[in-house]
């Protein structure tokens, strides 16, 4: 178990972010660990005929152990990076940076020396780190980007869902359900999938909370290089994003207010998008929008923007008439 001790000024440095690039990084981890991922086999199914012989440099860094080279993942900047400036932070990354990574990378016991594309980094990075970009690109636009708008949605949602819990609830709140092997006691964060024990003190450098879609049904951290330490964990509501349809509505409350807004609050178990509520529901766009006003009026839901999104969440009030 690895244990983080944390100091009030640590406390108050927590902060969130999602990132494009360790989406890339955790669906190719997927793709070569699909054992226990069945939650994420509709994406499976579409995008392993689309991939071919070009993903190598990828596969190279991504070999389905537990370590993923941290520079393939820089740490974001913006709550809500672009995938550009990721890959473009990726592209600057100093050389001895890349074969020190790369030296952690293969001195674990199921590795063995740089070979294939990693080989290429170690020699010469700047070039071969400008062609693991445009594969990244390229395995973006397939695998993806047809998805970006949905997973998009539920990321935001989850980093409104974790800073409502820190500020109302502080942070018991905000660890109690992220994660079964998350654990918050007292001025501790216990990570418990860490095989074996270590423990750290932090020193102002805080923490990095970081959803994500294709890391479930696990968690990844990065606690033992320099800077701010950071734990990656599966969205909340991950489990509906390649649903198709949805559960009816609570009957006796679709009898009082109706069967369109009874829907629409039972979705709203997670932060939601009028466009994500539109494909989870099969209602139009323009009936959700128009029955989300009418839900906003009575007190039955709040919206919330988050980066380019407007996202509705359930109030109190909501939460109590689902409950009868």
């Amino acid at each position: 178990m690895l244990t983080l001790a944390f100091s009030a000024y640590d406390l108050t440095s927590i902060r969130f972010a999602f990132s494009p690039l360790r989406e890339v990084t955790a669906s190719v981890h997927a793709l070569r660990t699909p054992a226990g991922r069945a939650l994420h086999l509709p994406w499976f199914k579409q995008v392993r005929p689309l991939l071919g012989s070009e993903l190598s440099p990828l596969l190279d860094l991504v070999p389905g152990g537990d370590y993923i080279p941290d520079f393939l993942v820089p740490i974001p900047a913006t709550p809500v990076p672009d995938l550009a400036v990721e890959l473009a932070a990726l592209r600057a990354t100093p050389d001895e940076v890349v074969r020190g990574d790369l030296d952690r990378m293969t001195s674990r016991p199921t590795s063995g020396p740089p070979a294939g594309s990693a080989s290429e980094l170690y020699r010469n990075p700047a070039p071969a780190l400008d062609r693991l970009a445009r594969t990244i690109e390229a395995y973006w636009q397939v695998a993806i980007a047809p998805h970006w708008p949905r997973m998009r949605s539920l990321l935001e949602g989850d980093l409104l869902y974790r800073t409502r819990q820190f500020a109302e609830h502080g942070a018991a709140g905000l660890f109690a359900d992220m994660h079964p092997a998350v654990r918050w006691d007292g001025h501790n964060l216990c990570l418990e999938q860490r095989p074996e024990s270590m423990s750290r003190v932090l020193a102002g450098e805080g923490l990095l909370l970081v959803p994500s879609v294709f890391v479930w049904p696990g968690i990844f951290y990065r606690t033992d290089s320099p800077g701010q330490p950071i734990v990656t964990y599966p969205v909340r509501a991950v489990a509906t994003l390649w649903e198709r349809g949805t559960a009816p509505a609570p009957d006796a409350l679709a009898a009082v207010i109706g069967r369109s807004r009874a829907l629409l609050l039972r979705e709203l178990e997670a932060p939601a998008s009028t466009t994500d509520l539109s494909r989870r529901t099969g209602l139009s766009p323009a009936n959700v929008s128009e029955q989300l006003s009418l839900l906003l009026a009575a007190g039955l839901v709040a919206k919330h923007r988050v980066g380019r999104t407007m996202l509705y969440v359930r109030t109190p009030r909501a939460h109590s008439l689902l409950d009868v």
